[in-house]
């Protein structure tokens, strides 16, 4: 059992498990953004994908490993802007990533070992989804016309970014 008047978020404490609260705090903003826009069901992968990409955007751009409830709402629209259609996220995502340590802005090999893992989903899964290049009124309904297989994050980014606007 660990010993309680050491526990902490900091890893420092008697060889207990560090806790990624800048990644689970940033996990849980993108969640309630997304519930509150109330746009696709949490048990969907088009949920994760857009909680993913909102999370990696909230945990990147918190360079000061200070983020609060307070400061939240001061942020959403610098979280509008990184999320906008004609940015280029997917590389700011790279860069940041490649730029951000251990111990920098607060952050913990923890947290940046699950900002990297939601980031690998992000590229390595594929959805399918609606082809929106696809000639309009082609097909009877959303249901029926053509789809294709999308990068998680190509769904996710979009979705992140309404949720934002919305809320």
């Amino acid at each position: 059992m660990l010993d309680r008047g050491r526990e902490g978020t900091d890893g420092g404490g008697a060889g207990g498990p560090t806790v990624p609260m800048a990644w689970l705090y940033a996990e849980y903003i993108a969640d309630e953004l997304l519930r509150s826009g109330d746009l696709m069901p949490p048990t969907s992968f088009e949920f994760r994908a857009g909680r993913d990409a909102l999370a990696l955007t909230v945990f990147l751009s918190d360079t000061g490993g200070e983020l609060c409830g307070v400061e939240v709402v001061s942020r959403l629209e610098t979280w509008l802007s990184l999320t906008a259609y004609d940015q280029p996220w997917q590389e700011w995502v790279r860069e940041k990533l490649a730029e951000t340590s251990a111990g920098s802005a607060g952050r913990s090999a923890v947290d940046l070992e699950l900002a990297r893992a939601a980031w690998r989903w992000l590229r390595e899964t594929e959805l399918l989804a609606p082809d929106l290049n696809a000639v309009p009124g082609g097909a009877g309904g959303e249901d029926e016309g053509p789809k294709v297989w999308t990068p998680a994050w190509q769904l996710g980014l979009p979705l992140g970014h309404l949720a934002i606007h919305l809320f």
